[in-house]
């Protein structure tokens, strides 16, 4: 026989003895004296892979007449990421039961360099606006700034020999104008506003670029990959070394607080950095605004195989839902990250596609020393 809920007003009881300790084996509900009290998603899960009955005044209810009670923002995310946490035999448990920093959260610390750049105020490119680009024609100074700073590109990427002028993209050109008194055929003001006119997000991607430049990184398009900027830590160079080329093990997409962003293409982006075994980095410029959206469980885990209860141990992670179609803002995933990060926890974004089958992806926040800006690892997660 399986579980027999009450449903009495906008609870949901289980008395029997026998369903009562059922649920407490299993970690369902709230205990409360002499019997336990579970939340809609939880019966919603013992309704349909446990064939527990809800009953109503004596009679049956169906799952549908309990969700459409029940209906909220992003319910069906939050309960099929709750499904497939507990077929994975896996405890899962609502966001309010959370108490204090549980100091299990990761930071990854990244290395910063101080670099001079060279002063170029002798220097006159050429910028070239349909095509968003700047040529450095003194072979003497390009070469110094590609082999030594590694900007801009001869001939095509690892065929450099095949050309002798140096070419800077955008977010180079306004860097070594504001940083080494690059002067061009137009005004960095100029610049910018034409720019801008390309793609509403120049600035926000430029403000990433720097921040990284100055802490000796170097960025470059991140186009193969579907982001916004590949990464390679200080010191890189653009040179064979035992007869190979450096690889980007990083890569940089903006996201900025007052953009919006849909989930599968944002989903797309974290898994073909995965398959090319990059490290995708999500970066959060703008100011900060409050934003509604909030966490929705605590996620345990396992430990040498043996699956976590609460009470025994503490949540590995803490979770958002999101479906493939939903869109998500900046400033709302910025929000949700700074309260996983407060509670001590990393984040799984769990993503419902329209089969839905959940793919997990965890976040760790980044150290980037003297950044004001907010940098986070995402990597896709197999539970």
């Amino acid at each position: 026989m399986g579980v027999l809920i009450d449903w009495k007003g906008d609870e949901f009881i289980v008395e029997d003895e026998a369903s009562l300790q059922a649920m407490l084996k299993s970690c369902f509900g709230v205990k409360e004296k002499h019997r336990v009290k579970l939340f809609p998603e939880e019966v919603l899960y013992l309704m349909e892979v446990r064939n527990a009955k809800c009953m109503r005044n004596g009679r049956a209810v169906s799952f549908n007449q309990v969700a459409k009670n029940f209906r909220k923002p992003k319910f069906l995310a939050r309960y099929f990421a709750l499904k497939d946490w507990r077929d994975r035999t896996l405890v899962i448990r609502p966001i309010d039961e959370a108490g204090g920093n549980y100091k299990k959260n990761k930071v990854v610390k990244y290395p910063a360099k101080k670099v001079e750049f060279p002063d170029l105020s002798s220097v006159k490119g050429l910028f070239f606006f349909d095509d968003f680009m700047a040529i450095i024609d003194d072979n003497e100074i390009g070469q110094e700034l590609y082999s030594k700073y590694w900007f801009g590109q001869y001939g095509t990427y690892k065929a450099q020999k095949h050309g002798q002028f140096l070419k800077l993209d955008a977010y180079e050109t306004l860097f070594l104008m504001r940083h080494s008194n690059l002067k061009l055929n137009i005004q960095e003001k100029r610049l910018i506003k034409e720019a801008t006119k390309r793609r509403e997000d120049f600035l926000a991607l430029y403000n990433v670029y720097e921040d990284w430049r100055l802490k000796g990184f170097v960025l470059k398009t991140g186009f193969k990959f579907g982001t916004h900027f590949r990464v390679y830590f200080p010191g890189a160079r653009p040179t064979l070394e035992n007869k190979q080329w450096i690889h980007s093990k990083h890569v940089v997409h903006v996201f900025p607080r007052d953009s919006k962003m849909l989930i599968s293409e944002w989903s797309r982006a974290v898994r073909v950095a995965h398959g090319v075994k990059k490290t995708f980095i999500l970066a959060i410029p703008g100011k900060k605004r409050e934003s509604k959206y909030g966490l929705d469980f605590l996620l345990y885990f396992r430990r040498h195989g043996v699956p976590q209860k609460p009470g025994e141990a503490k949540p590995k992670w803490v979770m958002l839902a999101l479906s493939e179609e939903e869109e998500i803002g900046g400033q709302d995933l910025a929000r949700v990250l700074e309260k996983a990060y407060k509670m001590g926890l990393n984040l799984m974004l769990a993503i419902c596609d329209r089969e839905t089958s959940v793919t997990y992806y965890e976040v760790k926040r980044i150290d980037l020393p003297e950044s004001k800006y907010e940098y986070y690892e995402i990597e896709w997660r197999q539970p």
